[in-house]
């Protein structure tokens, strides 16, 4: 099996996990969950990417929400797939940028804050980063 294929069935099990368990964050590689959440929100995958580091690389990640955010921190980890439940546009812009396929069941422009009156502050936090280096130190530093 090629990595392309071993990255898409990676992606199938994480889209299941996610699904099944009813988790926010699933992360698969060479068929082993590496790591999951509950936990709502950025922090999750940021977590995973200050714990697995550089083991990320190769990985399919299923999320439920993904915005520019956490498009720039799997571009960072150089993940090959993307699965949302929820994908704004410039999320789904980085992923292109970076050679990342996605899929993912609903486009929204943005990604909004809990309470739906701005944008969510992460959002805003990386808007305009040069790149994904740049966009992991803003995040890290604001969490």
């Amino acid at each position: 099996m090629n990595s392309s294929e071993n990255a898409m069935q990676d992606l199938d099990i994480a889209k299941s996990v996610l699904k099944q368990k009813n988790d926010n964050l699933v992360i698969v590689k060479n068929g082993r969950v590496l790591f999951e959440t509950i936990s709502p929100g950025i922090r999750g995958l940021l977590t995973a990417v200050e714990r697995i580091g550089t083991g990320l690389k190769g990985s399919a990640v299923a999320d439920k929400i993904v915005g520019e955010a956490a498009a720039q921190l799997c571009a960072y980890s150089k993940v090959l797939g993307v699965f949302a439940v929820t994908l704004s546009q410039c999320g789904k812009d980085v992923l292109e940028e970076n050679d990342i396929s996605y899929e993912y069941e609903n486009l929204v422009p943005h990604i909004l804050n809990l309470k739906k009156t701005d944008f969510c502050p992460f959002e805003k936090l990386v808007s305009g980063c040069s790149n994904s280096e740049e966009a992991y130190e803003k995040l890290r530093h604001a969490v």
